[in-house]
């Protein structure tokens, strides 16, 4: 006689699978810290640069450093670099958006519509009440029919009896 294995749980919890051992590196703590350490030395550096007099940088031995003009310059161009970046971006993405009459806008080469064969509209022929319908993508005529064209019956109709009565009342 053979023996199997039970082929429903033993058990109502699901064994847990082990964790997996990761090894991960700690080189992008340092780099952080390393960068983070680095920018407030260098961001403390230019305050003294800025704001210290000549004497004081003189006594701690510089004996060159760029002129003062450069502390107002550097911030001003960096300003403005970032705000011509965005623009830029801003007007990449403009130029590369469609015209709203493009047919891009609304569709594009993978959408799904149904052939077209000697039915007047494809899509009749799924209305049926056993007809099981096939996916196909809706043409936006078709949603703008149905979606806009019962709006403004739907208006048309709210509207009228409004006027009627307004009529009824003035005579």
């Amino acid at each position: 006689m053979v023996e199997t294995s039970p082929t429903s749980p033993v058990s109502p919890l699901a064994p847990f699978p082990p964790l997996p051992t990761e090894v991960r590196s700690r080189a992008p703590e340092f780099y952080g810290f390393v960068a983070w350490s680095g920018t407030y030395l260098l961001f403390c550096i230019f305050l003294l640069w800025a704001l210290f007099p000549d004497k004081y940088i003189l006594w701690l031995g510089v004996s060159w450093y760029p002129n003062r003009d450069w502390a107002l310059l550097l911030p001003a161009y960096s300003i403005i670099l970032v705000l011509l970046t965005y623009f830029t971006y801003f007007a990449l993405a403009i130029s590369g958006t469609p015209a709203f009459s493009d047919m891009s806008t609304i569709t594009d080469s993978r959408a799904l519509l149904p052939a077209a064969d000697d039915c007047l509209n494809p899509y009749a022929r799924h209305a049926r009440e056993n007809a099981i319908p096939e996916s196909y993508d809706i043409p936006i005529g078709l949603v703008n029919r149905v979606v806009y064209g019962r709006r403004r019956k739907l208006n048309a109709t709210l509207s009228a009896p409004a006027v009627e009565l307004k009529e009824d009342s003035t005579a």
